[in-house]
């Protein structure tokens, strides 16, 4: 089978399934309005979509929903709903090694647990992320630390992702902090102020702010990725001038710029070939070569393409 992207197609409402290879659509999954982020278990088998349930993070006027759609890789179906009642805004996403489903709260900074979400309608957790309007949320491999994006408090904060027993421990980076990507070696965590246009090294062992270096126009979103080398590269979405900047992130400055046809909205990575996959809101998510740092295919979507992952080959 070729490679299907999964994509979240907010302004659509919609969960779809993509050949990579013919660029057809294979399925649209119709959710609940506005669903955003989702993550995908440790089994590619099931996929778990935050219902955001209003436009944008400063959308005012409506609280938003509280459920996660479970997604059936296999079957590409909606199975079920689950509900985080009563915390709303289900934004930041993720899944551990061990089989745990976290969502993100962004209305009540909590971070709710699912132990075992294949057989959970509601979370066996809840633990208090340590800011104000909790964006995102960044887990480490093992799952024993967690990193809150604070669009308010403009903090972040490390803590414990199944201990409410531990203090969450805040550093403030800058204005209005929100990309964020932990170094491959997890001792760094490279954040993104769109406040001041700043991507800031913040030391995961001491919460201690590092070097601070200038962006271009808006950065909203750091995805890591490496080098043939080896090293880490950090691509920094720039929402502002419709552009792509390449850090090397030991050298923490920008060694590619990629202009873009219209503003980007997220990107994801092939496992196994050099190339990402950019969602864009004209409508088309493009094919990055991540060696030549040029566009080398479009696929058109539904509305406001946003979060993707890729199946490789498995489906």
């Amino acid at each position: 089978m070729n490679d299907i992207l999964l994509l979240v197609q907010k302004c659509a409402h919609t969960f779809s399934f993509y050949d990579l290879e013919t660029k057809a659509a294979l399925k649209h999954v119709v959710l609940p309005n506005f669903p955003h982020e989702f993550t995908v278990d440790v089994n590619n088998r099931f996929a778990y979509v935050g219902i955001f349930g209003i436009e944008t993070a400063w959308s005012r006027g409506h609280e938003g929903d509280h459920r996660i759609a479970e997604i059936d890789l296999v079957e590409r179906t909606h199975t079920r709903m689950l509900d985080l009642w009563p915390y709303y805004r289900p934004h930041g996403m993720a899944a551990d090694r061990d089989g745990r489903l976290y969502a993100m709260s962004e209305a009540h900074d909590m971070l709710l647990v699912f132990d075992e979400p294949t057989r959970q309608a509601v979370p066996n957790m809840a633990v208090p992320s340590g800011g104000v309007k909790t964006h995102l949320v960044t887990l480490t491999r093992d799952a024993s630390r967690a990193y809150g994006v604070h669009l308010l408090s403009n903090t972040v904060t490390q803590f414990h992702p199944r201990d409410a027993t531990v203090a969450p421990r805040a550093v403030m980076p800058g204005p209005r902090p929100e990309g964020n990507a932990l170094s491959s070696d997890e001792r760094t965590l490279f954040v993104a102020n769109r406040g001041d246009d700043t991507l800031v090294e913040i030391d995961t062992d001491t919460m201690t702010c590092g070097r601070r270096v200038k962006t271009r126009s808006d950065p909203n979103r750091i995805y890591r990725t490496s080098a043939p080398d080896g090293r880490d590269l950090l691509l920094l979405t720039n929402s502002g001038e419709r552009s792509i900047s390449v850090f090397d992130a030991r050298q923490l400055e920008e060694i590619e710029r990629v202009a873009l046809p219209a503003n980007p909205t997220a990107l994801s990575f092939h496992p196994s070939r050099r190339v990402a996959y950019v969602s864009f809101q004209d409508d088309y998510v493009r094919e990055l070569d991540l060696d030549a740092w040029r566009f080398v295919g479009a696929l058109p979507t539904l509305r406001e393409p946003d979060a993707s992952y890729v199946l490789a080959g498995t489906r």
